[in-house]
């Protein structure tokens, strides 16, 4: 068994597309029409058949409040690994993105916590 899809929930797919693929420098990989949404995942450049993160529509009633109410705790929505949070908090800054939170070392991680655009907060994790 292995995580083949996750999810992240987005006000904005076309917003969300351009923020994680212009920003962070996801790649798209699939965008199939569905209904009024679309089927819209992204994949990491190193990795074109690893995991998909699915930019899903946040219409449902539950999913807003939820949200909201992990923003306001602080509480990312996912992590995302990276090899030197400290660069990438430094090419992210120049780019305009909002940190809630700068690098920070805890033992043998160190992350940072990203507003996305999309009513996410995201981390970003480096394991020494």
């Amino acid at each position: 068994m292995r995580i083949n899809i996750t999810s992240v929930f987005v006000d904005d797919q076309a917003k969300a597309l351009a923020f994680y693929t212009d920003v962070l420098g996801f790649v798209k990989k699939h965008d199939v029409p569905v209904g009024g949404a679309r089927w819209l995942t992204v994949v990491s450049p190193e990795q074109p058949e690893g995991t998909e993160l699915l930019l899903e529509p946040d219409g449902h009633p539950a999913v807003k409040p939820y949200k909201s109410a992990l923003v306001a705790d602080g509480i990312p929505a996912t992590s995302f690994a990276v090899d030197d949070v400290q660069a990438e908090h430094r090419r992210l800054t120049g780019l305009g993105v909002r940190f809630t939170q700068d690098p920070l070392r805890m033992g043998p991680v160190t992350t940072a916590v990203l507003d996305d655009t999309c009513g996410n907060l995201i981390q970003l994790a480096q394991v020494d």
